[in-house]
C-alpha cells in the first residue's frame, strides 16, 4: 500500500532524531534522475522541521553505457563525484548527507566520510522505509553481533544444501549496519540490520551452495535450481549448475575482471521487519532488494570489492547473495542455526 506524506515525514524525523541531527546543522540531500520524488519531498520537510539548514545536490547518472542493469549497484565504476571537486567540497562541508541517489563503493565516499560527514543511504520505496524505521534496539542487537565477529578468528558456514565454507577473519574490522548514523564519519543504509566482515585476503575456502529459493542481487531473482561455487584461496573458481549458474557466469564474465570473483563481505541478517518473500512483490526497478539483504537469519555473502572494509580490492562487479537455512559459527560457536538467529531476538 502507498504511504501518506505524513507517515513518511514522521519516519524521516525519527531516523534523523536517531542520527542526532541538531538545529543549525547542514544537511545536503544527494539526488539524481532515479530519486523517488516522495522520498525527496518528505526528507526535505523532515530536515527543515528539525531546524537544520538544507541543500540539495542533484547529479547526473553515469555508467549507463557499461552496466547491464538499471540497478544502481549493478556497476561500481566511476560515480557522479569522480573528478567533481565542487560537489565533493559541498558534501564535506555538510554535517549529514542523505543519499537518495546511491553513492557506494567509491573512493570519493570514503574521502567524504573521513572528513567527519555522516552519510545515510535511503533509496527503497517509501512504504519499505516506513515499515523498517530503525530502533535503538536494532542498534544494540547489531552492535552486539559485530562485537562477536570482531572477537573471532574464523567464521564457518554449513547447510543441508551442501554449503561448507571456512573463512579466517580478523584482518578487516566488523561492520554494524542498523539504519541510522549517530557518529561522525559514519555511513549506513536505511533499511538495514546486519553485521558482517570480510575474510582475510585470499584465505576463504570451501563450497557455497546457492539453493532453490535463494536470492541473487542485483539480478533480484529467486534461484530455481542450485548454483555451486567452489571457493579457493579467497575466490570463486567454479560456478556450476543449470541455467541460473549460466546466467550468473555470463553476467560476471561481462565485467572482464578476475577481482569480481573474490569473496567479499560475509555476515548475517538481523532485521525482523525485513522479509525473504518481499522481493517477489515488486517490479525489479522499484527496489534494490534491501529486504533480501537484511532479513533475519540469512547468511549474506558477496562477491567483488573489499575497499569499503578497508581493503585495496576494487572492481565494478558486486554480487550480493543472501542464503536461507544456513548455520553460521564463530570460532566453532553457532550464532545462526538453520536460518534462526540464536541471540534471543529484539525485545
Amino acid at each position: 500500500m502507498p504511504v501518506s506524506d505524513y507517515q513518511l515525514v514522521s519516519a524521516w524525523q525519527e531516523v534523523l532524531r536517531l542520527s542526532k541531527l541538531e538545529a543549525g546543522q547542514t544537511v545536503t540531500i544527494l539526488t539524481s534522475t532515479a530519486t523517488h520524488p516522495q522520498n525527496l519531498r518528505c526528507a526535505a520537510i523532515a530536515v527543515q522541521s528539525l531546524g537544520a539548514v538544507m541543500n540539495r545536490l542533484d547529479l547526473p547518472p553515469v555508467n549507463a553505457e557499461k552496466a547491464l542493469s538499471r540497478d544502481p549497484l549493478a556497476y561500481l565504476g566511476t560515480t557522479p563525484l569522480t573528478g567533481n571537486k565542487a560537489a565533493i567540497a559541498c558534501l564535506k562541508e555538510s554535517d549529514l548527507v542523505l543519499d537518495l541517489m546511491t553513492l557506494l563503493f567509491s573512493p570519493e565516499q570514503i574521502d567524504i566520510l573521513k572528513s567527519g560527514t555522516k552519510i545515510l543511504l535511503a533509496v527503497e520505496p517509501p512504504e519499505v522505509l516506513v515499515r523498517t524505521v530503525p530502533t535503538e534496539a536494532d542498534r544494540k542487537r547489531v552492535k552486539t553481533a559485530a562485537a562477536r565477529i570482531e572477537a573471532a578468528k574464523e567464521m564457518t558456514v554449513v547447510s543441508d544444501a551442501g554449503t561448507d565454507l571456512r573463512c579466517p577473519i580478523g584482518e578487516f574490522p566488523a561492520t554494524a549496519e542498523y539504519a541510522f548514523v549517530d557518529e561522525a564519519g559514519r555511513w549506513d543504509h536505511w533499511p538495514s540490520g546486519f553485521a558482517f566482515t570480510f575474510p582475510n585476503e585470499g584465505q576463504a575456502t570451501g563450497r557455497i551452495v546457492i539453493d532453490k529459493g535463494d536470492i541473487l542481487l542485483p539480478q533480484k531473482s529467486y534461484t530455481t535450481d542450485q548454483i555451486i561455487l567452489t571457493v579457493e584461496n579467497g575466490y570463486a573458481t567454479k560456478i556450476e549448475g543449470g541455467v541460473d549458474a549460466e546466467l550468473l557466469r555470463e553476467y560476471m564474465a561481462s565485467f572482464n575482471d578476475p577481482e569480481g570473483y573474490a569473496i567479499s563481505h560475509i555476515g548475517w541478517g538481523l532485521q525482523p521487519r525485513c522479509y525473504w518473500s518481499t522481493l517477489g512483490l515488486y517490479d525489479k526497478e522499484q527496489t534494490i532488494g534491501m529486504d533480501a539483504r537484511a532479513y533475519e537469519g540469512n547468511f549474506l555473502f558477496s562477491l567483488g570489492p573489499n575497499n569499503e572494509g578497508g581493503g585495496s580490492r576494487t572492481t565494478a562487479c558486486h554480487i550480493d547473495i543472501p542464503l536461507r537455512n544456513c548455520t553460521v559459527s564463530l570460532d566453532g560457536e553457532e550464532v545462526v542455526r538453520n536460518g534462526k538467529v540464536l541471540d534471543g531476538g529484539v525485545k
